[in-house]
């Protein structure tokens, strides 16, 4: 676990493995939980934001609070604002928000946690990254092996994975947050 900055977990899998829509689904729902959440999306470039189909406006549609944008040489910092007369400065920007969570949609050989999504198509054919690389657990509806600890859920039990995200990442982290959060009991992934 890093040592500064909010808790954070990697969603990590192959291109159109479902990275993004995971990042959306579990952001809505840690929203609902209470949470702040911020998402970091690697985006060669930086317009991506701009275009409504993008995944980065899908993080900020799904309620995330902040949203980074890293690029080849330069980054953007997108975050969402309180309603605001056009004239007044906003300066709580200079200060930051808190965040009680980051999703980083991407970078899977960084230190963070991770959780893989996986799904097989006709472009991708390889195994799941979860032996190449340490992964919490896995999303997917495929019949897979996966290395021993390794939890797996399906896409329908998305929940279970936000109550993994707060359970053990947030948890961990000492988060001050009151436990009146509306959320469900303990998923019980398992490894198929």
């Amino acid at each position: 676990m890093r040592e500064i900055g909010p808790p954070a977990v990697g969603i990590v899998g192959w291109h159109n493995s479902g990275k993004t829509r995971l990042v959306v689904q579990l952001t809505k729902i840690l929203c609902e939980y209470g949470f702040r959440v911020a998402t970091i999306k690697h985006a060669a470039d930086l317009q991506d934001l701009e275009d409504p189909g993008s995944d980065s406006a899908k993080h900020q549609a799904a309620g995330a609070c902040e949203t980074l944008l890293i690029g080849e040489n330069r980054s953007a910092l997108y975050r969402r604002l309180e309603s605001r007369h056009a004239e007044e400065i906003p300066f709580d920007l200079l200060s930051g928000g808190k965040i009680d969570v980051v999703l980083v949609e991407g970078f899977k050989g960084g230190s963070l946690p991770k959780i893989e999504t996986y799904r097989r198509s006709d472009r991708v054919t390889a195994p799941p990254l979860a032996g190449e690389i340490d992964v919490l657990a896995v999303v997917t509806d495929e019949h897979i092996a996966l290395p021993d600890g390794v939890r797996v859920f399906r896409w329908r039990d998305v929940e279970s994975v936000a109550d993994l995200i707060v359970d053990g990442i947030i948890g961990e982290s000492g988060s001050d947050r009151d436990e009146g959060r509306g959320r469900t009991a303990y998923g019980e992934g398992r490894a198929t």
